[in-house]
């Protein structure tokens, strides 16, 4: 390469040099072109074309330096000039394609592609085929590439480019069916096509046929037994099946097989804290957490396994770690100041839920718990204070109705409030729940439980 460099720089200064051959020229091109020296590159492909006119690679490869530097109706002339040489060179299509794409002229980069397609065989068809599906991509004509892609494995059913593309594009467009008819023919062809197998579970979970989904990612992992994909996609089947033992199992092999992930150790204790077994979840969530640092959500979920435990002071230090994260959570500063409640730390619980309602004081669900928080804290009348203001900005809503009706009686006006109760049950009676949750001592009222034994009765 350093020779043919000296002899091409003798040939500009005008030196004695040897003679460069076509392919002498092709190499220096490419040299310049893929060290990013496009001004050497056009300088040579010059030279080149000089000496070899008639040359369709030469044209070619002059006309892809000029689309690099965006001179599009340039290439297009030479692409032109090209295609009278020689008409069955693949790479006069792809950069007439590439040209058309820069112009933002989809259409015309897929008519190149579908009138010239048919002309070609082999690799050549299936490059043409996936540039094709990659022109649709860009053009945001989605059912085509899904399209495009199944006649290029029905013709090349082993293409794994095609069969990874695919698995997605099923996915998108949600043509679950006909990605499962399409790999039932390539197995019946292709029985130790570890992909295709892989792609029929994705359709089958695709359609919640979950156990069919696994049989097919079984099928795969027995071909190639470091299938990581169809190990955590056959997890996930199993999740939804229930079978957490299972998915445990498939998930474990899915970290022999590959590297480390945060989302495989959160699944595996996922599937511990469905099973109610909590101390390994939350070592699974650990690592994982470990492996992402900065998902507040994983110390949000090692604090609702502590909260599930009744463990309110380790739960309060995973969500402080949260919140140091995310600081304008309003989630997390409900949830801890439920925690500070149970613990019976008043002070800390109402400083959260202040904050939850001053970042969204547009939330229901943040004002219903400052108020209770107040009520459960003996502080009845600065309830009632807030839940004033609450209407003010939401509206009467039927937590609040129910809510009013508890604290009118926790303040001694027992009348009005069972006039707020009964009023409560007649625009919301399947609601009554909320009274409860919020003091469950209020069942003690005779009055209370025949009011609302009265409108059960009535339902």
């Amino acid at each position: 390469m350093r020779d043919l460099l000296q002899q091409f720089e003798n040939l500009k200064e005008g030196r004695s040099h040897a003679f460069l051959d076509e392919d002498s020229f092709e190499q220096i091109i490419d040299y310049y072109d893929e060290h990013d020296e496009l001004n050497n590159a056009l300088q040579a492909v010059e030279f080149a074309i000089e000496q070899f006119p008639f040359s369709a690679t030469l044209l070619l490869k002059k006309s892809a330096l000029l689309i690099e530097t965006k001179k599009y109706r340039e290439a297009l002339a030479l692409l032109e000039k090209a295609a009278v040489l020689d008409s069955n060179d693949i790479s006069l299509y792809i950069l007439k394609t590439d040209v058309y794409l820069a112009m933002n002229q989809h259409e015309k980069a897929a008519a190149v592609l579908e009138e010239h397609i048919h002309l070609f065989e082999g690799e050549d068809r299936t490059d043409l085929l996936l540039e094709l599906a990659d022109v649709y991509d860009d053009w945001e004509e989605f059912e085509k590439v899904f399209d495009c892609l199944k006649i290029l494995l029905e013709y090349d059913p082993n293409n794994e480019e095609a069969l990874h593309k695919i698995c997605f594009w099923t996915e998108f467009t949600g043509r679950n069916e006909e990605s499962i008819r399409l790999h039932t023919n390539i197995i019946n062809e292709h029985p130790y096509n570890h992909l295709a197998w892989f792609n029929l579970g994705t359709a089958y979970q695709g359609l919640k046929l979950y156990e069919k989904a696994i049989d097919a990612y079984q099928y795969a992992v027995a071909i190639d037994e470091k299938f990581d994909y169809a190990y955590r996609n056959m997890g996930d089947a199993y999740i939804h099946l229930r079978k957490f033992n299972e998915a445990i199992e498939v998930l474990q092999k899915h970290l022999e097989v590959a590297k480390p992930e945060d989302v495989i150790y959160e699944a595996i204790g996922h599937c511990y804290e469905k099973m109610r077994k909590f101390t390994q979840a939350r070592y699974y969530y650990r690592k994982a957490s470990h492996l992402s640092p900065n998902d507040d959500k994983l110390y949000v979920k090692i604090a609702k396994a502590y909260m599930t435990e009744e463990n309110w002071e380790n739960a309060i230090k995973s969500l402080q770690s949260a919140l140091r994260i995310n600081k304008q959570s309003v989630e997390y500063h409900i949830i801890l100041g439920q925690c500070y409640l149970q613990l019976g730390a008043d002070k800390e619980a109402l400083t959260h839920l202040s904050n939850a309602v001053r970042l969204r004081p547009g939330s229901s669900q943040a004002w219903k718990e400052l108020i209770r928080g107040l009520y459960v804290a003996g502080l009845v009348e600065e309830a009632f204070v807030q839940l004033e203001a609450a209407e003010a900005r939401l509206g009467k809503k039927a937590v609040f109705q129910f809510y009013r009706a508890a604290i009118l009686i926790g303040i001694g006006k027992t009348k009005e409030g069972l006039l707020q109760l009964e009023s409560a049950l007649q625009e919301h009676p399947r609601q009554v729940k909320k009274l409860v949750e919020l003091d469950p001592s209020i069942l003690q009222h005779t009055s209370v439980v025949e009011l609302i034994g009265r409108y059960r009765r009535k339902r």
